[in-house]
């Protein structure tokens, strides 16, 4: 299994970034997909799920990002996306995909990265 995250970058608050990850190793098209993050100095976190075709795409958001993340997928490229709006400066972190659904911080705190992950950092 092989994970590769790219499009983070710094950018001042209010701004948008779009965070790309593709996949190689599984059948992509089988397996949900997360977005975990992990600041500085704090543990882990769970961003967003998208689940597969079979459950229509569905889509969930830790509550601080809902209405400003969006993670969508596009099974014939094996590629999961975040496309983030209106950044905040607690948005900055190192953000990794992950294979499967990861649906809490407790869950978040197990994982393991199997890639190198993408720095987001929000600053003015």
């Amino acid at each position: 299994v092989q994970l590769v995250e790219s499009g983070g970058g710094m950018v001042a608050p209010g701004g948008s970034l779009r965070l790309s990850c593709t996949a190689s190793g599984f059948r992509f098209s089988d397996y949900d997909m997360s977005w975990v993050r992990q600041a500085p100095g704090k543990g882990p976190e769970w961003v967003s799920v998208i689940k597969t075709d079979d459950h229509d795409y569905d889509k969930y958001y830790r509550n601080s990002v809902k209405g400003r993340f969006s993670i969508s997928r596009d099974d014939a490229k094996n590629t999961v996306f975040l496309q983030m709006s209106r950044l905040k400066p607690e948005d900055t972190a190192r953000y990794y995909c992950a294979m499967g659904g990861i649906w809490s911080d407790v869950e978040a705190a197990k994982f393991r990265a199997r890639g190198q992950g993408t720095q987001v950092t929000v600053s003015s």
